[in-house]
Protein backbone atom coordinates (compact mmCIF):
# COMPACT_ATOMS: atom_id res chain seq x y z
CA UNK A 1 0.00 0.00 0.00
CA UNK A 2 1.31 3.42 -0.91
CA UNK A 3 2.04 6.06 1.68
CA UNK A 4 -0.79 8.61 1.44
CA UNK A 5 1.49 11.31 2.85
CA UNK A 6 4.21 10.65 0.28
CA UNK A 7 4.88 13.40 -2.27
CA UNK A 8 7.43 12.75 -5.03
CA UNK A 9 10.07 15.36 -5.69
CA UNK A 10 10.58 16.93 -9.10
CA UNK A 11 14.02 15.31 -9.21
CA UNK A 12 12.47 11.87 -8.72
CA UNK A 13 9.87 12.49 -11.43
CA UNK A 14 12.53 13.77 -13.82
CA UNK A 15 14.58 10.65 -13.13
CA UNK A 16 11.63 8.41 -13.97
CA UNK A 17 10.77 10.33 -17.16
CA UNK A 18 14.38 10.37 -18.39
CA UNK A 19 14.86 6.64 -17.81
CA UNK A 20 11.54 5.90 -19.50
CA UNK A 21 12.47 8.00 -22.54
CA UNK A 22 15.97 6.58 -23.02
CA UNK A 23 15.48 3.09 -21.58
CA UNK A 24 19.10 3.11 -20.47
CA UNK A 25 20.38 4.00 -17.00
CA UNK A 26 23.78 5.21 -18.18
CA UNK A 27 22.33 7.49 -20.84
CA UNK A 28 19.74 8.86 -18.40
CA UNK A 29 22.42 9.54 -15.77
CA UNK A 30 24.57 11.39 -18.31
CA UNK A 31 21.60 13.44 -19.48
CA UNK A 32 20.75 14.46 -15.92
CA UNK A 33 24.45 14.90 -15.07
CA UNK A 34 24.28 12.66 -12.01
CA UNK A 35 25.88 9.34 -11.13
CA UNK A 36 24.14 6.04 -11.86
CA UNK A 37 23.88 5.17 -8.14
CA UNK A 38 22.14 8.53 -7.50
CA UNK A 39 19.83 7.86 -10.45
CA UNK A 40 18.93 4.40 -9.12
CA UNK A 41 18.36 5.74 -5.61
CA UNK A 42 15.96 8.41 -6.88
CA UNK A 43 13.98 5.84 -8.85
CA UNK A 44 13.85 3.40 -5.93
CA UNK A 45 12.67 6.18 -3.60
CA UNK A 46 9.89 7.06 -6.05
CA UNK A 47 8.78 3.46 -6.51
CA UNK A 48 8.85 2.76 -2.77
CA UNK A 49 6.91 5.94 -2.00
CA UNK A 50 4.24 5.01 -4.55
CA UNK A 51 4.51 1.27 -3.83
CA UNK A 52 4.51 0.71 -7.60
CA UNK A 53 7.16 -0.69 -9.90
CA UNK A 54 7.63 1.80 -12.70
CA UNK A 55 10.72 0.36 -14.40
CA UNK A 56 11.82 -3.24 -14.89
CA UNK A 57 15.60 -3.45 -15.04
CA UNK A 58 17.88 -6.28 -16.02
CA UNK A 59 21.44 -6.56 -17.22
CA UNK A 60 20.29 -6.24 -20.83
CA UNK A 61 17.02 -4.32 -20.97
CA UNK A 62 15.13 -1.51 -19.31
CA UNK A 63 11.35 -1.82 -19.66
CA UNK A 64 8.65 0.61 -18.59
CA UNK A 65 5.95 -1.35 -16.77
CA UNK A 66 2.26 -1.03 -17.61
CA UNK A 67 1.78 1.11 -14.50
CA UNK A 68 4.76 3.19 -15.52
CA UNK A 69 3.33 3.79 -19.00
CA UNK A 70 0.05 4.86 -17.41
CA UNK A 71 1.72 7.32 -15.04
CA UNK A 72 4.35 8.65 -17.47
CA UNK A 73 2.11 11.33 -19.10
CA UNK A 74 1.22 12.68 -15.66
CA UNK A 75 4.86 12.85 -14.65
CA UNK A 76 5.67 14.78 -17.84
CA UNK A 77 2.74 17.14 -17.28
CA UNK A 78 3.95 17.83 -13.74
CA UNK A 79 7.45 18.66 -14.99
CA UNK A 80 6.02 20.91 -17.72
CA UNK A 81 3.96 22.75 -15.12
CA UNK A 82 7.05 23.23 -12.95
CA UNK A 83 9.00 24.52 -15.95
CA UNK A 84 6.19 26.95 -16.75
CA UNK A 85 6.29 28.16 -13.15
CA UNK A 86 10.03 28.79 -13.42
CA UNK A 87 9.65 30.51 -16.78
CA UNK A 88 6.98 32.77 -15.33
CA UNK A 89 9.16 33.60 -12.33
CA UNK A 90 12.10 34.44 -14.59
CA UNK A 91 9.94 36.89 -16.44
CA UNK A 92 8.26 38.34 -13.37
CA UNK A 93 10.40 41.49 -13.50
CA UNK A 94 9.79 41.80 -17.25
CA UNK A 95 9.06 39.40 -20.11
CA UNK A 96 12.60 39.67 -21.45
CA UNK A 97 14.84 39.84 -18.44
CA UNK A 98 17.01 37.36 -16.59
CA UNK A 99 18.49 34.22 -18.08
CA UNK A 100 17.05 32.74 -21.26
CA UNK A 101 18.39 29.53 -22.82
CA UNK A 102 18.34 29.79 -26.62
CA UNK A 103 19.22 26.94 -28.97
CA UNK A 104 20.42 27.52 -32.53
CA UNK A 105 21.44 25.17 -35.33
CA UNK A 106 25.07 25.24 -36.58
CA UNK A 107 24.14 26.33 -40.11
CA UNK A 108 22.56 29.51 -38.75
CA UNK A 109 24.63 30.37 -35.66
CA UNK A 110 27.92 31.65 -37.20
CA UNK A 111 26.17 33.93 -39.66
CA UNK A 112 23.54 35.71 -37.59
CA UNK A 113 24.48 35.11 -33.94
CA UNK A 114 26.96 38.03 -33.50
CA UNK A 115 24.47 40.56 -34.89
CA UNK A 116 21.57 38.96 -33.02
CA UNK A 117 23.35 39.14 -29.65
CA UNK A 118 24.33 42.75 -30.34
CA UNK A 119 20.68 43.60 -31.01
CA UNK A 120 19.60 41.74 -27.86
CA UNK A 121 22.08 43.71 -25.72
CA UNK A 122 20.88 46.98 -27.19
CA UNK A 123 17.14 46.22 -27.05
CA UNK A 124 16.86 44.13 -23.89
CA UNK A 125 19.81 45.00 -21.65
CA UNK A 126 18.36 43.04 -18.70
CA UNK A 127 18.23 39.81 -20.68
CA UNK A 128 21.01 37.23 -20.23
CA UNK A 129 20.92 34.89 -23.26
CA UNK A 130 22.57 31.49 -22.83
CA UNK A 131 23.34 30.10 -26.29
CA UNK A 132 23.42 26.40 -27.13
CA UNK A 133 24.57 25.45 -30.66
CA UNK A 134 23.40 21.95 -31.57
CA UNK A 135 21.75 19.90 -34.29
CA UNK A 136 17.98 20.12 -34.54
CA UNK A 137 17.09 16.82 -32.88
CA UNK A 138 19.23 17.68 -29.85
CA UNK A 139 17.62 21.11 -29.54
CA UNK A 140 14.12 19.61 -29.75
CA UNK A 141 14.93 17.17 -26.98
CA UNK A 142 16.38 19.92 -24.79
CA UNK A 143 13.25 21.99 -25.33
CA UNK A 144 11.12 19.07 -24.21
CA UNK A 145 13.36 18.51 -21.20
CA UNK A 146 13.02 22.15 -20.17
CA UNK A 147 16.73 22.87 -20.61
CA UNK A 148 16.01 25.35 -23.42
CA UNK A 149 13.41 28.10 -23.55
CA UNK A 150 13.32 28.43 -27.33
CA UNK A 151 15.29 27.39 -30.39
CA UNK A 152 16.11 28.81 -33.81
CA UNK A 153 15.86 26.01 -36.37
CA UNK A 154 14.77 25.17 -39.91
CA UNK A 155 11.03 24.57 -40.22
CA UNK A 156 8.96 22.53 -40.08
CA UNK A 157 10.07 20.71 -36.95
CA UNK A 158 6.99 18.47 -36.87
CA UNK A 159 7.57 18.05 -33.14
CA UNK A 160 4.42 17.59 -31.03
CA UNK A 161 3.96 19.96 -28.13
CA UNK A 162 5.99 22.75 -29.73
CA UNK A 163 4.85 26.01 -31.29
CA UNK A 164 6.53 27.18 -34.51
CA UNK A 165 6.85 30.78 -35.65
CA UNK A 166 8.34 31.33 -39.14
CA UNK A 167 10.87 34.17 -39.31
CA UNK A 168 12.36 34.25 -42.79
CA UNK A 169 13.10 32.26 -45.91
CA UNK A 170 16.59 32.15 -47.34
CA UNK A 171 17.65 30.90 -50.72
CA UNK A 172 20.47 28.49 -51.36
CA UNK A 173 23.47 29.42 -53.45
CA UNK A 174 25.89 27.14 -55.26
CA UNK A 175 29.56 27.24 -54.26
CA UNK A 176 31.99 25.82 -56.82
CA UNK A 177 35.68 26.04 -57.62
CA UNK A 178 36.50 29.18 -59.57
CA UNK A 179 37.27 27.23 -62.75
CA UNK A 180 33.98 25.27 -62.72
CA UNK A 181 31.60 25.78 -65.70
CA UNK A 182 28.89 27.01 -63.29
CA UNK A 183 31.15 29.63 -61.67
CA UNK A 184 29.61 33.09 -61.13
CA UNK A 185 26.34 32.30 -62.89
CA UNK A 186 23.01 33.83 -61.86
CA UNK A 187 20.75 31.45 -63.76
CA UNK A 188 21.49 28.05 -62.25
CA UNK A 189 18.70 25.50 -62.65
CA UNK A 190 17.88 22.56 -60.43
CA UNK A 191 18.85 20.19 -63.22
CA UNK A 192 22.38 21.63 -63.06
CA UNK A 193 22.79 19.83 -59.72
CA UNK A 194 23.23 16.68 -61.77
CA UNK A 195 26.60 18.04 -62.99
CA UNK A 196 27.90 18.66 -59.45
CA UNK A 197 29.72 16.39 -57.05
CA UNK A 198 28.03 17.80 -53.97
CA UNK A 199 29.78 17.72 -50.62
CA UNK A 200 27.33 17.45 -47.72
CA UNK A 201 27.30 17.83 -43.98
CA UNK A 202 27.22 14.68 -41.90
CA UNK A 203 24.02 12.90 -40.85
CA UNK A 204 21.94 14.80 -38.31
CA UNK A 205 22.31 18.20 -39.96
CA UNK A 206 19.02 19.42 -41.38
CA UNK A 207 20.86 21.24 -44.18
CA UNK A 208 22.04 17.88 -45.51
CA UNK A 209 18.45 16.62 -45.65
CA UNK A 210 17.25 19.83 -47.31
CA UNK A 211 19.82 19.55 -50.10
CA UNK A 212 18.97 15.89 -50.69
CA UNK A 213 15.26 16.82 -50.83
CA UNK A 214 16.11 19.54 -53.34
CA UNK A 215 17.89 16.98 -55.53
CA UNK A 216 14.87 14.70 -55.41
CA UNK A 217 12.55 17.59 -56.29
CA UNK A 218 14.70 18.17 -59.37
CA UNK A 219 14.46 14.45 -60.17
CA UNK A 220 18.19 14.23 -59.66
CA UNK A 221 19.42 11.03 -58.05
CA UNK A 222 20.90 12.21 -54.70
CA UNK A 223 23.40 9.35 -54.61
CA UNK A 224 24.64 10.30 -58.07
CA UNK A 225 25.13 14.02 -57.43
CA UNK A 226 26.27 13.88 -53.80
CA UNK A 227 29.58 12.66 -52.47
CA UNK A 228 28.46 9.97 -50.03
CA UNK A 229 31.98 9.34 -48.78
CA UNK A 230 33.14 12.84 -47.88
CA UNK A 231 31.08 14.32 -45.06
CA UNK A 232 31.96 17.09 -42.63
CA UNK A 233 30.68 18.52 -39.37
CA UNK A 234 30.73 22.16 -40.49
CA UNK A 235 30.10 24.28 -43.57
CA UNK A 236 33.53 25.84 -43.06
CA UNK A 237 35.22 22.49 -43.68
CA UNK A 238 33.09 21.79 -46.74
CA UNK A 239 33.84 25.19 -48.28
CA UNK A 240 37.56 24.60 -47.77
CA UNK A 241 37.23 21.30 -49.63
CA UNK A 242 35.48 23.09 -52.49
CA UNK A 243 38.32 25.63 -52.64
CA UNK A 244 40.73 22.69 -52.94
CA UNK A 245 38.83 21.44 -56.00
CA UNK A 246 37.30 18.40 -54.27
CA UNK A 247 33.67 19.09 -55.10
CA UNK A 248 30.90 21.65 -54.86
CA UNK A 249 28.23 22.46 -52.31
CA UNK A 250 25.09 24.47 -51.56
CA UNK A 251 25.06 27.07 -48.79
CA UNK A 252 22.30 29.24 -47.33
CA UNK A 253 22.64 32.81 -48.53
CA UNK A 254 23.40 34.14 -45.03
CA UNK A 255 26.68 32.18 -45.12
CA UNK A 256 28.10 33.74 -48.26
CA UNK A 257 29.87 36.84 -46.96
CA UNK A 258 31.46 35.08 -43.98
CA UNK A 259 32.23 31.66 -45.41
CA UNK A 260 32.78 32.05 -49.13
CA UNK A 261 35.38 34.78 -49.51
CA UNK A 262 38.34 32.43 -49.96
CA UNK A 263 40.48 32.31 -53.12
CA UNK A 264 39.53 29.73 -55.77
CA UNK A 265 35.85 29.92 -54.85
CA UNK A 266 32.93 31.14 -56.93
CA UNK A 267 29.37 31.70 -55.75
CA UNK A 268 26.56 31.12 -58.23
CA UNK A 269 22.87 31.78 -57.76
CA UNK A 270 19.76 29.95 -58.85
CA UNK A 271 17.50 31.60 -61.38
CA UNK A 272 14.76 33.68 -59.74
CA UNK A 273 12.13 31.28 -61.06
CA UNK A 274 13.73 28.39 -59.15
CA UNK A 275 12.52 27.56 -55.64
CA UNK A 276 15.62 26.57 -53.72
CA UNK A 277 15.27 27.79 -50.18
CA UNK A 278 14.72 26.91 -46.55
CA UNK A 279 12.56 28.49 -43.85
CA UNK A 280 13.99 29.46 -40.48
CA UNK A 281 11.86 30.05 -37.42
CA UNK A 282 11.69 29.84 -33.67
CA UNK A 283 10.11 26.99 -31.72
CA UNK A 284 9.10 26.84 -28.09
CA UNK A 285 6.92 24.73 -25.84
CA UNK A 286 3.18 25.27 -26.23
CA UNK A 287 3.02 25.70 -22.45
CA UNK A 288 5.50 28.60 -22.51
CA UNK A 289 4.23 31.67 -20.70
CA UNK A 290 6.32 34.16 -22.68
CA UNK A 291 5.28 33.41 -26.24
CA UNK A 292 4.78 37.08 -27.13
CA UNK A 293 8.23 37.92 -25.77
CA UNK A 294 9.76 35.05 -27.75
CA UNK A 295 8.18 36.40 -30.92
CA UNK A 296 9.80 39.78 -30.24
CA UNK A 297 13.14 37.99 -30.04
CA UNK A 298 12.25 36.37 -33.33
CA UNK A 299 12.02 39.84 -34.86
CA UNK A 300 15.63 40.44 -33.82
CA UNK A 301 16.66 37.18 -35.46
CA UNK A 302 15.08 38.41 -38.70
CA UNK A 303 16.91 41.72 -38.40
CA UNK A 304 20.20 39.89 -37.93
CA UNK A 305 19.48 37.80 -41.02
CA UNK A 306 18.73 40.92 -43.08
CA UNK A 307 22.07 42.37 -41.99
CA UNK A 308 23.84 39.21 -43.21
CA UNK A 309 22.06 39.45 -46.56
CA UNK A 310 23.10 43.10 -46.92
CA UNK A 311 26.70 42.01 -46.33
CA UNK A 312 26.29 39.40 -49.08
CA UNK A 313 25.25 42.09 -51.58
CA UNK A 314 28.38 44.01 -50.70
CA UNK A 315 30.37 40.79 -51.20
CA UNK A 316 28.88 40.36 -54.68
CA UNK A 317 29.81 43.92 -55.61
CA UNK A 318 33.42 43.36 -54.52
CA UNK A 319 33.53 40.03 -56.41
CA UNK A 320 32.42 41.73 -59.59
Amino acid sequence: MSNKDYRPTLAQLRTFVTIAEHKHFGTAANKLQISQPSLSQALVALEQGLNIQLIERSTRRVIVTAAGEQLLPYAKATLDAADSFLNQSRGASGPLSGQLAIGIIPTVAPYILPEFLTLVNETYPDLEPLIVEEQTHHLIQQLRDGRLDLAIIALPSEAPGLVERPLYKERFSVVVHSDHPLANRNNVKLKDLEDLDLLLLDDGHCLRDQIIDLCRAAQVNPSKSTNSVTRAASLTTIVQLVAAGLGSTLVPESAISLGCGRPNLAVSHFAKSVTAEREIGIVFRSSASRSEAFEKLGDLVTQAFNTAIAANKAHDVVAE
